[in-house]
């Protein structure tokens, strides 16, 4: 059987120049860009990246190590492709859709890395699912429109779509237990089974684009109230090692309102993807008490895999996100990281002798990147019924020594809605998540959608908390070099607000099951509570009253303890503490 993408026909050449995955190959005839290419003995995976005359250079995603000049190529007639169907929520893939699970089930105790030329469907062909039709004979259907549904696990319903370039009329549909490839209805006598088949670097059609108007919760609070990012939107998140990019990415895809979680671990280190792969089937998913695996795809290349694969795997993460989007699903696509994927494209360059850009990188890079996420976005998908769906894109980024002004995160930052910055010092005090409300920011105008759905004073909330941040960070400029006595006494009061609103409100732990996740109304009720108390001292020191006197009132012991409120009663709480707050300020 012919791994996805490829035909049953080939045509036949030879290998005439192996440079580690750069492998060139005469003979093929009128092979096209980025057609999938089988090199070698063993049927290396590889696609065709430049053609030269009758020669054409093929970009080879597994380990060329034994291949030699004079050893058999074929040309597959077909790009690089993925297997769409019911099966994929649960699974782990490698870059280039090679199920992980089922391979190594195979392998048996043979050895821990997959042998070379290793496949399997990736698609399971010998389950059978349940379907149940939509439509029936005589309907008049086009691409999009929802054939019929599978319960694919107990949080997502599957939704069979009529293909892309199909339309027609229903002849005949068969309900009942079915594999992937059976046809389950048929178009002008065509059948169609419940696979699908789409090329990695082809964007799926859509109805048409929504605008960014709602945000995507994710439960966390500088990311929520101050750089929110929006549904169908993008957002970079560049760390040095050790600021807890892996572990806020973890929190995101727990957490943030999406249905389905595409994660894509791209040339990290083994052991923090072997964590997450751990970590993942064990976290229980807050919306239904089930496995949070039951809505999540993992796409795992780490480090030590062949290079070449990362840059397919971020289009294989994005492929099937566009996939689930147009069942009419919110997704969120996880990459980590692009600069792992950055650097496979920097070494295939150096291979081909491209005239290098910045730091060695491509000159195509900045579009490569534009390329990925902006495949992002809100839709109507094509189709009935009418349905919207999105995807929503979070890059993170590991540019060396923290330095965000290397090529990647540049690039990155111009294309993308946020930016979550995040910085070391801030986890070397153990302050997490680690996010620079310095460097960091969103574009999203979302404004008023927060004043409609949570409350009409967010907004202005949001700005103060900003302002307040900012001239926190004047004033330490100066406390470092004169010290706090050279401050007037509301200046004082700026840097003793300022260390509420980091300490209790920026400040938020993954790991405590009270904290993990804040709702929208409670991260205001908290910020309303740290602006009035702000409020309070500015006009006790205005009154004469010392703000070490002011600091001694035990409503403020109340203050720091806001983080276990039970998010039904935040809004009762906070008010009750502001109104104690004012009596016993005025008695001071």
């Amino acid at each position: 059987m012919a791994p996805a993408g490829e035909a049953t026909e080939r045509r036949m050449g030879r290998v005439v120049r192996v440079a580690g995955p750069v492998v060139t190959v005469t003979g093929l005839g009128s092979v096209r860009l980025y057609e999938l290419v089988r090199v070698g003995e063993a049927d290396l995976m590889g696609e065709a990246i430049r053609l030269e005359g009758g020669s054409a250079v093929i970009q080879v995603y597994e380990d060329t190590s034994g291949l030699r000049a004079g050893d058999p190529a074929s040309a597959t007639g077909a790009p690089l492709a993925l297997e769409l169907g019911p099966g994929l929520l649960g699974s782990i893939f490698d870059g280039v859709q090679r199920p992980l699970v089922a391979l190594a089930a195979e392998r048996g105790r043979a050895g821990a890395f997959l042998p070379k030329g290793a496949i399997l469907p990736a698609l399971d062909r010998g389950r059978t699912w349940e379907f149940s039709p939509a439509v029936e004979p005589g309907a008049e259907v086009g691409p999009g429109c929802v054939l019929g549904t599978v319960p694919e696990t107990p949080a997502i319903e599957h939704r069979v779509l009529v293909p892309p370039g199909v339309s027609g009329t229903v002849t005949d549909v068969r309900p009942g237990a079915a594999r992937v490839e059976d046809p389950v209805v048929w178009v002008d006598g065509r059948p169609l089974p419940m696979l699908q088949r789409w090329p990695v670097r082809q964007a799926r059609p859509v109805g048409c684009r929504l605008d960014p108007t709602r945000p995507l919760v994710t439960g966390q609070r500088v990311i929520d109230t101050l750089f929110p990012v929006a549904l169908g939107g993008t957002a970079a998140i560049p760390g040095g090692f050790g600021t807890g990019k892996t572990v806020q990415e973890q929190a995101l895809a727990r957490w943030m309102e999406a249905d389905v979680v595409v994660y894509v671990g791209c040339g990290e280190r083994g052991n923090e993807l072997t964590d997450v792969l751990e970590r993942f089937p064990r976290l229980v998913d807050p919306r239904t008490g089930a496995p949070l695996m039951e809505r999540t795809i993992l796409v795992a290349n780490t480090s030590n895999m062949p290079m070449a694969a990362r840059e397919a795997s971020v289009y294989t993460g994005i492929t099937l996100g566009e996939y689930y989007r147009d069942q009419g699903y919110d997704v969120v696509v996880l990459a980590d990281s692009t600069s792992r994927w950055a650097e496979a494209l920097r070494e295939v360059s150096g291979r081909l002798e491209e005239m290098p850009g910045e730091e060695g990188y491509p000159a195509y890079l900045p579009a490569r990147l534009a390329e990925f996420y902006e495949r992002a976005g809100a839709v109507v998908c094509l189709g009935d019924p009418e349905r919207l769906g999105s995807v929503t894109v979070v890059g993170a980024v590991s540019p060396p020594g923290g330095d965000l002004s290397e090529p990647v995160t540049q690039h990155s930052l111009r294309v993308n809605g946020a930016l979550w910055a995040l910085d070391v010092d801030l986890a070397r005090r153990r302050h997490f998540p680690a996010i620079d409300w310095t460097r960091s920011y969103s574009l999203y105008s979302l404004g008023d959608w927060f004043r409609r759905e949570v409350d009409p004073d967010w907004e202005e909330a949001r700005r103060w908390a900003l302002a307040l941040l900012q001239r926190e960070e004047q004033l330490l400029a100066i406390v470092r070099i004169l010290g706090s006595e050279a401050l007037a006494a509301p200046e004082r009061v700026v840097l003793w607000t300022g260390r509420w609103l980091r300490e209790d409100f920026l400040r938020q732990s993954a790991f405590d099951p009270e904290d993990a996740f804040c709702p929208l109304d409670k991260q205001h009720q908290m910020l309303r509570v740290i602006r009035h108390v702000h409020r309070a001292a500015m006009d006790a020191v205005g009154r004469g009253v010392e703000l070490e006197r002011f600091d001694e009132i035990p409503a403020l012991e109340e203050v720091g303890r806001m983080r276990p409120w039970p998010a039904e009663e935040a809004r009762s709480r906070a008010t009750e503490l502001m109104e104690r707050l004012d009596r016993e300020a005025a008695e001071l």
